[in-house]
């Protein structure tokens, strides 16, 4: 069973202009969350650049980079914790030599490792390995294509299954919606993430709303997760 952890509540900026994404992560930041999510496309765009603006502006917020890493572990985990980043991503279809490499970093320079069970056969065997592998936190992840391809692909079905499977905290990301987000504490997995479609546009790549009606809604979900 997946250990106990305080509600944790995430925004993902899976933007492409880091002016943006600054913009996003200032209001998010006004609103409560917890922790600032370099999402994937941002990495992309702005790299390690992207990174070190982030810490610059929010030098207190912890930081993960959503690398999504499937090889040279060690390098690229070295690499964002020298830009400012507080957790870093490693897939586990990556090479269980990777997972572990990345692990060593983290240790090595004060990093945690959040293990992705993206597309795995079978995600609790997988969380499993990456528990085992020195992963601090296993992410239950329904694909951007897979689930814009599967309409019935969720993180509803395996959550169960992988926080049965492990003792570190779970998160659950992939196309959730509101009501969603505040039933994932007691479902065990309490780091909880705000982005697609709730925060950031499904398929543009940017804010799904105006300032005042994305500030409204990260205010309400961190109220609805935290109980406040």
């Amino acid at each position: 069973m997946a250990a106990a952890h305080p509600p944790v509540v995430q925004i993902s900026l899976d933007v492409t202009s880091l002016e943006e994404a600054l913009h996003i992560a200032q209001i998010a930041v006004r609103a409560g969350i917890d922790w600032i999510e370099a999402g994937t496309p941002l990495i992309l765009a702005e790299g390690l650049h992207g990174v070190r603006a982030l810490r610059s502006h929010f030098p207190g917020m912890p930081i993960v980079a959503d690398l999504k890493t499937m090889d040279g572990g060690y390098l690229e985990a070295e690499m964002m914790a020298k830009a400012g980043a507080s957790l870093v991503v490693v897939m586990s279809q990556a090479h269980r030599a990777t997972v572990r490499a990345v692990v060593r970093a983290g240790r090595d320079f004060g990093l945690k490792v959040m293990g992705d069970v993206l597309a795995a056969s079978d995600k609790p065997a997988a969380a499993r390995r990456l528990q085992e592998d020195g992963c601090d936190y296993i992410i239950v992840h329904t694909g951007f294509d897979e689930r814009h391809e599967d309409a019935a692909a969720s993180p509803w079905n395996d959550l169960a299954a992988v926080v049965a499977a492990v003792d570190v905290p779970v998160q659950a990301v992939g196309g959730l919606r509101l009501q969603d987000l505040e039933r994932l504490p007691a479902a065990g997995a309490p780091l909880v993430v705000v982005g697609a479609p709730l925060a950031i546009d499904d398929g543009a790549f940017r804010a799904a709303t105006g300032d005042e009606a994305l500030e409204a809604v990260l205010r309400n979900v961190v109220r609805r997760v935290k109980g406040v």
